[in-house]
């Protein structure tokens, strides 16, 4: 629900941000269709012009075509249709006419243009592609359904998650919690949610094919989808014994990017902020996280955790 609330509110502070996103590259595009997308030889035309007047408009600005208009000018011309100076001295012209090539000059040389240095884009927000849960949900293959309630919305399950085959579902759902669409995020989430809290026994075997997902969900770089990833690991770690410990392996696959995000805090002063309530704070969410890690990993966590992020404290 507070993921649905923080889309609204961002609909109303930037109304064509998901339209860029997708223009972009930074969010996957839906079906082109609700029986999907359609064939290759039956695809919209990319260039919606007229092919001739194209053609016509790129030969009137070739070089040889505006050197003919100036030594042949039509007489249906009007002094603003000729051609300005500047177009003039980026023309072709005769050998020895110009100043370029010989030995000296007195032109006031060219200012070199100043080279600024390029970001390292550690904060930048990577594309998004997308996941096996949208894959697998558009196929029908899930075995879940939104319930639209009264007051909220919620996932209702065709099969017992108790009956689930954990090795199969646990990771799809995980690969889906990245999505940043609804039904896909709202299902995604929720689902993984549900499997966690009646996993039990189930969820110890299955912790290695969890740890794609996770890289590639922390990887994307966007604060939204880093912030659901984080609360879904607090969850992973205390839903079953051992759990903790046996994610400890795969700190360095995991760490990294808390270690880039560990300081993004707010610093407000003495003020107040009224949206802690939502817990989308980077900084805040990880230290939670490495506590939980530390926590639940066994006497080998801290020393894991202290190699991949030094700046970490007990």
């Amino acid at each position: 629900a507070m993921l649905v609330h923080q889309d609204e509110f961002s609909r109303l502070t930037s109304p064509r941000r998901r339209q860029l996103d997708k223009a972009l590259g930074k969010i996957p595009k839906g079906q082109e269709s609700p029986f999907g997308d359609f064939p290759p030889d039956y695809a919209r035309p990319i260039n919606h012009r007229n092919p001739v007047r194209v053609k016509a408009a790129s030969a009137a600005n070739t070089p040889r075509a505006t050197l003919a208009l100036l030594h042949n000018p039509s007489p249906a011309l009007t002094v603003g249709a000729m051609p300005s100076a500047s177009l003039r001295f980026t023309m072709f012209q005769a050998k020895g006419i110009g100043s370029g090539g010989r030995a000296s000059s007195l032109n006031t040389p060219r200012a070199k243009p100043v080279v600024v240095p390029p970001k390292a884009g550690a904060f930048a927000r990577r594309a998004i592609t997308a996941s096996e849960f949208r894959r697998h949900y558009d196929r029908g293959d899930l075995p879940i359904q939104v319930l639209h309630s009264g007051t909220a919305n919620r996932i209702q399950w065709k099969v017992d998650a108790e009956k689930l085959d954990y090795h199969h579902y646990l990771p799809i759902f995980f690969d889906g919690v990245r999505e940043k669409e609804d039904p896909y995020r709202f299902l995604a989430v929720e689902g993984t949610h549900n499997l966690l809290e009646q996993g039990g026994t189930k969820i110890l075997p299955v912790v290695p094919q969890l740890i794609i997902p996770i890289k590639t969900a922390l990887n994307t770089r966007d604060p939204e989808v880093i912030a659901t990833m984080l609360k879904t690991l607090q969850k992973l770690v205390v839903s079953g014994d051992m759990v903790g410990e046996a994610i400890v392996p795969y700190y360095r696959q995991i760490l990294p990017v808390f270690n880039i995000y560990k300081n993004c805090t707010k610093n407000i002063g003495d003020a107040i902020d009224y949206g802690q309530r939502r817990r989308i704070n980077l900084g805040t969410l990880i230290g939670e996280t490495l506590e939980f890690f530390e926590t639940h990993g066994g006497a080998d966590a801290f020393i894991n955790i202290k190699y991949m992020i030094p700046t970490y404290e007990s």
